[in-house]
């Protein structure tokens, strides 16, 4: 992770891959153009780097120049495109190469195009090392293409960020989720889990997302997603780990401007833990901690025998059930202990005491996130 004056952001396309991405132009171009000589004209400032590596890359004659547009504003693509600096040699008959460093919404080509309509040219290829697909909004045709990317800011290669990033050898994409805290928390029946979770989630302003009121609510609203996961479950299936990552996705979704959330009930395996980790990658975010209350199984026992005396629960008043649920906690959490321990993530908190004493251990702890 990189910062650049407010803004961070994340790697995303090495200089391995940009290399072979450049090689692979080179060759294209010089195949379809064969032995004509053409005018290679890079647009500044971005795509200094880009025609630096494509013409040591190429192996034939040709001519090399540039013209200098102004196309961005900070982050933003402006609409007002000025031509600077123009063009000062004759192109009349010639094989004209744009090379540019990014396409995305495609201004800064349509001036390429105003400025080369009076130029008597043989042909105009345009060749980009970037091109954002979902941004481009031109009809003109783009010849070559290096690397088709999402719809999000870049930097690197020769592009900026307001002056910052151009000489770095690799992309990096903005990461627009800035500042976000996202808990896993854990705990045995009976550790105060979800009481915790209550407090955590008022005092920190996070969303707190229990795997199970997930579920019931889809299967409840007869969601495509509800329906999908009760048809396993009526077959006694175990329902699929991407339906309930699909169901947790929509659940970040319909709180896409959450200051974080608590994760209760999932994941369980380290196959799940990976499924959340790419989940919240994709929304330029990650797990900051596993937390886990940790509670003497006796305590365990004494607690959930005095509470099935009041909430009915049948689970609570077996003791012999109550030690194989507090079994297949630990049997269960014990992989994802490791997986997190080894990401320097996993915190284990004292959950004997007051419920207030507990709150100030665990909060002693997200605050140091």
């Amino acid at each position: 992770m990189i910062k650049l004056h407010d803004k961070y952001f994340k790697p995303f396309i090495s200089a391995q891959e940009i290399d072979a991405a450049m090689e692979r132009l080179a060759t294209e171009i010089a195949n379809d153009i064969g032995d004509e000589i053409p005018v290679f004209i890079g647009v500044l400032n971005g795509s200094f780097m880009v025609v630096s590596d494509f013409v040591k890359k190429y192996k034939k004659p040709c001519e090399v120049t540039f013209i200098k547009l102004a196309s961005y504003e900070g982050v933003k693509s402006t609409e007002d495109i000025q031509r600077l600096i123009g063009l000062t040699q004759d192109l009349t008959g010639r094989t004209v190469v744009i090379l540019e460093d990014i396409i995305d919404t495609g201004n800064t080509l349509a001036e390429v195009h105003r400025i080369f309509k009076n130029e008597q040219v043989k042909s105009l290829k345009i060749a980009t090392l970037f091109y954002k697909p979902e941004a481009y909004k031109k009809d003109y045709k783009l010849h070559y293409i290096g690397i088709e990317i999402p719809n999000k800011f870049i930097v690197g290669y020769g592009l900026d960020y307001d002056g910052l990033g151009r000489n770095l050898p690799e992309v990096y994409q903005i990461k627009e989720t800035q500042f976000m805290t996202n808990l896993v928390l854990f705990g045995p029946p009976g550790a105060g889990k979800g009481t915790q979770a209550e407090f955590l989630k008022t005092k920190y302003n996070l969303v707190h997302i229990s795997t199970g009121d997930v579920f019931r609510f889809n299967i409840k609203n007869e969601t495509a997603l509800g329906m999908l996961a009760k048809s396993y479950m009526d077959k006694g299936q175990l329902v699929p780990d991407q339906v309930t990552i699909d169901m947790l996705n929509a659940e970040v979704e319909k709180n896409a401007t959450a200051k974080g959330f608590i994760f209760d009930g999932f994941p369980r395996t380290n196959a799940q833990a990976e499924s959340l980790d790419k989940l919240l990658e994709s929304k330029d975010s990650s797990i900051n901690a596993m937390v886990a209350l940790e509670v003497d199984d006796e305590i365990l026992v004494e607690r959930l025998i005095g509470r099935g005396k009041t909430s009915g629960r049948a689970d609570d008043a077996d003791e012999s059930i109550i030690r194989n649920r507090i079994k297949e906690y630990y049997d269960k959490t014990a992989v994802l202990k490791e997986y997190y321990s080894a990401q320097n993530k996993y915190f284990g908190v004292d959950g004997v005491g007051s419920i207030e004493d507990i709150t100030v251990r665990l909060s002693g702890i997200i605050d140091q996130l």
